[in-house]
């Protein structure tokens, strides 16, 4: 058996407000062309989370409110400790997870640092490396408990970033 994770990275966020709260960030024009473009791929390919991790700072909830009206419903769990989270808390949060298709939303530079660990080999993508805002790796795990999951043993599946589907309209 294997378990599905879906690694987001919120999409574009506004700088618009020098003195707003980096908490309270919202998504730009676009980061919202962006996390709709990924929420559409995301259905489009069937990449359908059953269970949702979602950092609570403005700009991830916002990112995964617009992708997830592409998808079936799923539980979503706005959670603290993703705001800004190391790659070991990453994991520690995932490793509390029970579905089979876990998508989590958060924040580099831990978010591709997790990336990079979690996966047996990288992708070919020129951007994963980067982990722009808005990257999304899909990636199966040889487990059948999050609890047992071992960084360096997942299999790619996929990675886009919003700018391959966006890149002719902004």
């Amino acid at each position: 058996m294997t378990k599905r994770l879906i690694l987001i990275r919120h999409a574009k966020s506004s700088w618009d407000d020098l003195d707003a709260d980096d908490f309270e960030r919202p998504l730009n024009q676009r980061g919202q062309v962006g996390a709709d473009a990924i929420g559409k791929w995301l259905g489009d390919g069937g990449y359908h989370p059953d269970e949702v991790l979602v950092s609570a700072a403005a700009r991830t909830v916002e990112t995964w409110d617009r992708i997830a009206l592409n998808l079936p419903e799923h539980s979503v769990d706005k959670r603290e400790a993703l705001y800004h989270a190391s790659p070991d808390t990453l994991l520690s949060e995932l490793q509390s997870a029970s579905g089979n298709c876990v998508a989590i939303v958060g924040h580099n530079p831990g978010i591709s640092m997790f990336a990079r660990g979690a996966v047996d080999t990288a992708p070919a993508h020129p951007r994963f490396d980067v982990y722009p805002t808005g990257a999304t790796l899909v990636v199966d795990f040889p487990t059948e408990d999050w609890k047992t999951v071992e960084l360096g043993t997942g299999r790619v599946r996929n990675f886009v970033v919003p700018r391959d589907f966006t890149r002719a309209t902004t």
